[in-house]
């Protein structure tokens, strides 16, 4: 009787042994043991992967991220700096030069504008026309929204230069207009009515060869400055 429990012992005893063997060895099998690579570089530290779970030590991975490891009573803090999201600065572009399209269109209307409305004065002078004044300040208020126009569509320092001349043929040609037109209401012949004032119209001069280099200026795309338009 004895001798059976005893057997009954031992059997029970190598059933556990054999049990303890074999979950030994399964544990083996699913253990692996890996390199670790952070930002595409390897360090010197592994990767334990146990039953599909990947494992690293903590201070190992503290010291890779530049990280701080504060052990506490029921804890481990593992605290990493973030990031700085902040991009590094850029140079700004070089602001463009020269004449923009959008300016360069704009400015062929006004100058468009203001010749139309030098030529309806000469006419009048030329041929003796009897005119109203309202057309002449309808001219005036044409050429004036071009010139707003123009304002915006000002990008360059090169428009703006030029946008400045605009302006002042712009105000000398609307003096002009208005001092001829004074005249022939005052029937002065020799500035309004006699064809040869034109020819001998100093202020006219100037501002035909303003009008003439503008648009010179403005096909060639780049700001040049010329005294006949102060």
């Amino acid at each position: 009787m004895h001798r059976l429990i005893e057997i009954r012992r031992i059997g029970f005893f190598g059933l556990i042994l054999f049990s303890a063997g074999n979950v030994w060895a399964q544990g083996t099998a699913s253990l692996a043991t890996k390199t670790l690579v952070v930002n595409g570089k390897t360090v010197g530290t592994e990767v334990k992967e146990i039953n599909g779970r990947s494992y690293v030590d903590v201070e190992a991975l503290a010291q890779i991220t530049n990280g701080v490891v504060t052990v506490e009573p029921n804890r481990i803090v593992l605290t990493i700096p973030a990031a700085s999201n902040a991009a590094a600065p850029t140079a700004a572009p070089p602001p463009p030069e020269g004449l923009s399209r959008d300016f360069a269109s704009s400015a062929v209307s006004s100058l468009a504008d203001m010749r139309e409305w030098r030529g309806a004065i000469s006419m009048m002078i030329t041929y003796g026309l009897v005119v109203s004044a309202s057309w002449s300040t309808d001219y005036h208020d044409r050429v004036e929204a071009d010139l707003s126009q123009a304002a915006v569509a000002a990008t360059t320092d090169s428009d703006r230069n030029a946008l400045s001349l605009l302006r002042n043929e712009f105000d000398k040609l609307t003096g002009w207009a208005d001092e001829t037109l004074a005249a022939r209401q005052a029937l002065n012949g020799a500035k309004a009515i006699d064809p040869n004032a034109l020819k001998n119209d100093p202020s006219l001069a100037a501002i035909t060869n303003c009008s003439r280099f503008l648009n010179g200026m403005i096909v060639s795309g780049t700001y040049t400055d010329n005294a006949s338009c102060h």
